[in-house]
């Protein structure tokens, strides 16, 4: 496959994802009427939340249109007709993984923008002090979710399984992240069991800018990118 009809492939998943429901709910509409009903909250409780208003959010986005928004997409693809269509035209089963992860990207990208623009408008939310390592950690970030969430997608195929092990996953990144409230609020453990989740990690890399959160996510990255490697090698062979 040359590099044209990849970039139409990328293209047209786009397109496709705008229309679709799914999309529309996940990445869009519930992360941001969350953004806008909960953010007056949380500032209400604590003014200080002003400071991580955006990170916080930013990382809600992610985490639900990836780990509650692509699997489901994903599992169709490989689980249907689609795969069929792949094999019959000689086209590499992994154009669906990586046209999904791209598009995904791209539209939860655009959701954290209008968080990124609309806090300090709508909330006085403080800016990140190094823009540059705030979008380095954020891309981070979704590069690993979205991973994940392409290895939920591709290992189950139950919609029902596929939708409880998502949500195993998202409630408790999202509550052990610091997102709703510190972490040091937590017993010790789950502060220890937090790392367990990229959340967290990436949490603290877009508000603490320590050097170590990029390697620790891209390491992670790479695990999960072998990881849908070997499930579509698996795909490939049913």
């Amino acid at each position: 496959m040359n590099g044209k009809a990849f970039l139409y492939g990328v293209l047209l998943q786009f397109k496709l994802d705008i229309r679709s429901k799914t999309m529309l709910v996940t990445c869009y509409l519930v992360p941001l009427v969350f953004f806008f009903f909960m953010s007056g909250i949380f500032l209400s409780v604590d003014p200080a939340a002003a400071e991580t208003l955006i990170p916080s959010m930013s990382v809600f986005v992610v985490t639900m249109s990836a780990l509650i928004g692509l699997p489901p997409s994903l599992a169709e693809v490989y689980g249907g007709e689609v795969k069929k269509v792949y094999r019959a035209n000689g086209v590499p089963l992994a154009l669906g993984v990586v046209t999904q992860f791209l598009s995904s990207f791209l539209h939860t990208f655009l959701s954290c923008l209008v968080v990124f623009f609309a806090a300090p408008l709508v909330f006085e939310a403080a800016l990140p002090a190094d823009l540059p390592l705030y979008f380095c950690s954020l891309a981070a970030l979704l590069c690993v979710t979205l991973a994940a969430g392409c290895a939920l997608g591709l290992a189950i195929r139950s919609t029902a399984k596929l939708t409880m092990a998502a949500m195993i996953i998202f409630l408790p990144s999202v509550m052990l992240s610091g997102i709703m409230f510190p972490a040091t609020m937590l017993p010790p453990f789950l502060q220890y069991a937090a790392y367990a989740f990229p959340a967290a990690i990436g949490f603290q890399a877009m508000t603490d800018f320590a050097v170590w959160h990029l390697p620790v996510l891209f390491a992670v990255f790479i695990v999960l990118c072998v990881a849908v490697a070997l499930l579509l090698r698996a795909k490939g062979r049913n």
